[in-house]
């Protein structure tokens, strides 16, 4: 791992090397297989943040499998808006589905607060939640969290799908703001 990364202004130190990421997402496959055997799971992957960990998910997931994307919107550069905004939505039936939803970051909770009261309406079979980070003291809404890859502090991150400001996606670890 890197000892540090730079993103425009600002430095951040490392926190989840890509072993432990690839370890933990291999464990979450294994699960959900178990869970969902004999289904066709519908994974909907929260675009942006959570593409990367939708795809090694489902590539660890032995079993048939669907995937959908949808763009919600909640923050800017390092904080949330407070608002959660739907830009691309779900073009599948999702009536009787087994639904999987797959989130890249957990803090306050109201995007997928948001997105599951919005999904209820569609009559699905079951919902099940799966996150890579949640931040369980930044909690503000109650959210059913069924597979949690890490709980973290409240702090800002980066690498594996998480940015700032749409850069640090492609970094394979975790890294936290350096303290300043």
């Amino acid at each position: 791992m890197t000892a540090s990364v730079q993103i425009r202004d600002l430095h951040f130190v490392p926190m989840l090397s890509e072993a432990e990421v690839q370890a933990r997402v291999q464990a979450l496959g294994e699960a959900l297989s178990a869970r969902f055997k004999g289904e066709t799971p519908l994974f909907i992957s929260i675009l942006s943040g959570a593409f990367v960990f939708a795809s090694d998910l489902i590539r660890a997931y032995e079993g048939n499998c669907e995937i959908g994307f949808v763009k919600l919107k909640s923050y800017t550069g390092t904080r949330s808006t407070g608002d959660v905004q739907t830009v691309m939505g779900l073009e599948k039936d999702l009536s009787g589905r087994h639904i999987v939803v797959v989130e890249d970051i957990i803090d306050t909770g109201r995007t997928l607060h948001f997105f599951l009261e919005h999904l209820r309406s569609f009559n699905p079979a079951s919902l099940c939640t799966v996150t890579f980070l949640r931040k369980p003291e930044a909690a503000q809404f109650e959210v059913p969290v069924d597979y949690i890859g890490f709980d973290i502090e409240d702090k800002f991150v980066v690498g594996y799908g998480l940015d700032y400001d749409g850069l640090g996606r492609n970094i394979p670890g975790v890294y936290v703001l350096a303290e300043q």
